[in-house]
């Protein structure tokens, strides 16, 4: 398994308020909208099914955790968990409802994401208007991706 030092582990920034950690909702959006703004918490989901405690009458469920490192570290030493998964927020995103047709949303939302996503643009003033201009280039989604320089 993967080890938490980090030397090792990316840098995942901490949690935006540890106080608030394990108080958002379990569902949320999942995936999508290509930018984010700020790290809500790390999830560690538990399956029953899989060998976790059966805490909720069967149900899967989740531990609430501020740092990746601890997420991680977590999910390593129990069965049936899944590797830690990020709550983000995005205060504005970008909507794909079709392939290659991109939509500025500006509405808040939440959304469970891989944590190795973080790594995708953390949206600044420029990211979303760069993103959609008539200039950008054909690549664009590498572009945020950091596929490209």
């Amino acid at each position: 398994m993967g080890e938490t030092d980090n030397d090792v582990t990316p840098a995942y920034p901490p949690a935006l308020d540890a106080a608030k950690v394990g108080s958002y909702p379990a569902l949320t959006k999942s995936g999508g909208g290509y930018v984010w703004d700020e790290v809500l918490e790390y999830r560690v989901w538990s399956h029953p099914e899989r060998g976790a405690p059966d805490e909720c009458d069967g149900s899967d469920y989740y531990y609430a955790f501020d740092s990746y490192p601890d997420a991680l570290a977590f999910s390593e030493s129990r069965e049936g968990t899944e590797r830690p998964l990020a709550l983000v927020l995005q205060r504005e995103h970008i909507n794909e409802p079709r392939p290659g047709v991109f939509e500025h949303v500006t509405q808040e939302r939440i959304t469970e994401w891989k944590v190795e996503w973080l790594s995708r643009s953390r949206r600044t003033a420029n990211t979303i208007p760069d993103f959609l201009s008539a200039d950008a280039p054909p690549n664009r989604l590498e572009i945020l991706r950091g596929e490209v320089d």
